[in-house]
């Protein structure tokens, strides 16, 4: 497939590697200096846009490539309180976007865990919960998109927790995320449930930002072709 990246840091290097190790063309690199190469001329003929940039750039990115008619996987965090208006134009506009706040596998088997620990802890009861996320410090949100997505899927399951909070939890009803900026960590991700008697951690560590690029270049060559919206969920299916 012909591919674009949208996005030239460290993750948008890695995934123009791994695209031209598997047999695809970038013909297209998008970064700060040349964000108006991001139109439907310049897109015309790309299978696929890869967007990777900044939560402040993040929607308007993807926006210009559903309108364009260009599929596009993004796996930007920190901007998804306008994810759904992306999702309601893509199914609108008959086009393609593939979402995921984390690319690892290994990730997305956490997740599935964490919903099922969660519904079971709910059903027993007597444990509180908390997460601890630690990243790099160039990381540009906090908490990360992998640590909202563990806590809402906690939140929805559990019974006793209303709500996130990125502080201490001043009450039960909130749920901690402890974020932690240090070094050039890719990503931990820690679920701990803590009851009188015991203590029962989930954790995950990315050693490499491969894992994340070849899931994003995965999740590409999934959606090329393909219409609608969709999730790793989808891609593991």
């Amino acid at each position: 497939m012909n591919a674009a990246i949208i996005g030239y840091g460290k993750m948008g290097r890695e995934i123009e590697r791994l695209l031209v190790e598997r047999g695809h063309g970038v013909r297209l690199i998008v970064d700060a200096d040349n964000r108006g190469d991001l139109d439907a001329a310049h897109l015309r003929g790309i299978d696929v846009a890869l967007e990777f940039t900044t939560p402040a750039t993040a929607y308007d990115n993807i926006r210009a490539c559903i309108d364009a008619g260009t599929p596009v996987v993004s796996g930007t965090t920190g901007w998804t309180d306008r994810l759904d208006e992306l999702k309601t134009r893509c199914k609108e506009r008959g086009g393609a976007f593939f979402y995921a706040s984390n690319y690892s596998l290994g990730v997305n088997l956490l997740f599935r865990l964490n919903r099922q620990l969660a519904e079971m802890v709910g059903r027993v009861g007597g444990y509180d919960v908390r997460i601890e996320e630690v990243h790099h410090t160039q990381k540009k949100d906090a908490p990360s998109g992998t640590a909202i997505t563990l806590a809402e899927e906690i939140i929805g399951r559990i019974g006793t927790k209303e709500r996130w909070v990125n502080r201490p939890a001043a009450d039960p009803s909130e749920l901690a995320i402890a974020s932690i900026r240090e070094g050039t960590v890719p990503g931990i991700h820690t679920v701990t449930y803590t009851s009188a008697d015991d203590v029962l951690t989930l954790r995950h560590e990315i050693l490499n930002r491969r894992t994340l690029a070849l899931g994003a270049v995965i999740a590409a060559e999934f959606l090329n072709g393909k219409r609608g919206v969709y999730t790793m969920d989808d891609l593991l299916k």
